[in-house]
């Protein structure tokens, strides 16, 4: 079992709502960490590829970071770059 000062000393947060059926929310950051990650449950959607739909899964997640530490773009940037490696689990290994 974790003891408290297991979890101290880190700068964001991973929190999930998937488990419990969560879909959406906004994680609300924790002082002192500057982020936190929230996960939703993922679920099958059609995505059209650019001739037809195919089924994907889709997992929601939502970043709340502290602006006096962290950029806006930084923040939009790494959404972005986490969606791209879990969307091809293959950049993990790169």
């Amino acid at each position: 079992k974790l003891k408290p000062s297991d979890m101290q000393g880190g700068c964001i947060t991973i929190s999930s709502l998937g488990g419990i059926g969560g879909t959406k929310f906004t994680p609300i950051v924790n002082s002192p960490d500057v982020a936190i990650l929230g996960v939703s449950r993922s679920k099958m959607q059609p995505v059209w590829n650019g001739e037809t739909f195919e089924p994907r899964l889709i997992l929601p997640v939502s970043l709340s970071y502290d602006h006096r530490v962290i950029d806006g773009a930084d923040g939009a940037r790494f959404t972005s770059f986490l969606s791209r490696v879990l969307s091809d689990t293959r950049r993990l290994l790169l």
